[in-house]
């Protein structure tokens, strides 16, 4: 069996490349994590225009660096800029699959297109069952992992966004991923709880600020719920394939967002809300009803480039600090 590296652009039922014998990549781990800035450049150059996300900028040009074999794209239920995205990538020759989140978020909807994934890498449910059943088990490390940041103040939020963030494709290597994990929970665990003096949320797509985790610790504050980094761990571990990408909100819209947001508040006694945009993105309107229906301190930071939090942008958070914290 060959073993290709598939990207894809955002969360999806990675077991099924798994039980292919295949390597995912999430894109946007190539693109924050590498030469960002180098990435974004190169897309424009290739005629992107600077009023495009640069999550879309990066995930193009890290696609084209990372030597895949194919690339997933999320034609439904991400971002509304990732046909043309995919678009590009197949005229620079690279093989693209389409998957979709149907947005009438029914079991036999979602069903059908996780056949059709399975269809395409040639693997059964059963199969891809006993995959899910191993990335289940680490997957309950990260929810242990999740409630040492809210209950116990074993782990800072920056800690929690990366190991999150990192399980929508576990880095390429579930083993490895898991072992490390292991190892840094082992070293946690023997911290003394540390307890923020502002309990804070984070919402949205991760940040593409370098910096915002530690200028929020510097304030007093620690961000103890990251919802859509949480959402990439696939929390609630349903033991059924489908149901347990029904009940993952991301893809689904504000309201399934929302359900689950105002519920983690609740539960984690959240004191203050920050929640993140990227310029240019869909996602801003979003956040009108977020903000709406949260009645807890609130800001709203946008963000472009992958930097440094900008002095105007440090200002919004010191100042929000200042009035309610």
């Amino acid at each position: 069996m060959i073993n290709k590296k598939i990207g894809f652009t955002s969360s999806l039922p990675v077991e099924v490349i798994y039980a292919a014998g295949h390597t995912p990549i999430d894109l946007n781990n190539i693109f924050v994590e590498g030469a960002s800035a180098e990435y974004i450049r190169k897309a424009e150059l290739r005629g992107f225009p600077r009023t495009i996300c640069a999550w879309i900028k990066g995930n193009f040009a890290a696609a084209l660096s990372a030597n895949l074999d194919e690339v997933i794209g999320i034609s439904q239920g991400d971002c509304s800029n990732g046909i043309s995205l995919t678009a590009m990538l197949a005229e620079e020759g690279l093989p693209i699959y389409h998957f979709s989140f149907p947005q009438e978020r029914t079991y036999p909807a979602l069903d059908n297109e996780i056949k059709k994934l399975e269809e395409h890498f040639e693997v059964s449910r059963n199969e891809v069952m006993k995959v899910k059943k191993r990335l289940d088990e680490i997957r309950a490390k990260l929810i242990t992992l999740d409630e040492w940041t809210w209950q116990e103040g074993l782990i800072t939020g920056k800690e929690n966004h990366y190991w999150l963030v990192n399980s929508s494709d576990f880095r390429g290597n579930p083993d490895r991923f898991e072992e490390e994990l292991s190892a840094f929970m082992e070293e946690a665990s023997q911290r003394n709880p540390s307890i923020p003096a502002h309990r804070c949320a984070y919402l949205g797509v991760p940040p593409i600020y370098r910096d915002l985790y530690d200028r929020i610790e510097d304030l007093g504050g620690r961000v103890i719920f990251n919802e859509v980094q949480r959402q990439f761990a696939m929390p609630y571990l349903s033991s059924d394939l489908v149901e347990q990408y029904l009940v993952y909100t991301y893809p689904y819209g504000v309201f399934a967002r929302l359900k689950d947001i105002l519920y983690q508040l609740n539960l984690r006694k959240i004191d203050m809300v920050i929640s993140y945009t990227q310029s240019f993105c869909h996602l801003q309107i979003d956040n009108i009803i977020l903000k709406k229906h949260i009645k807890l301190p609130f800001l709203n930071l946008e963000g472009d480039s992958p930097e440094e939090l900008d002095s105007r942008t440090l200002l919004q958070l010191e100042s929000f600090f200042e009035v309610y914290g």
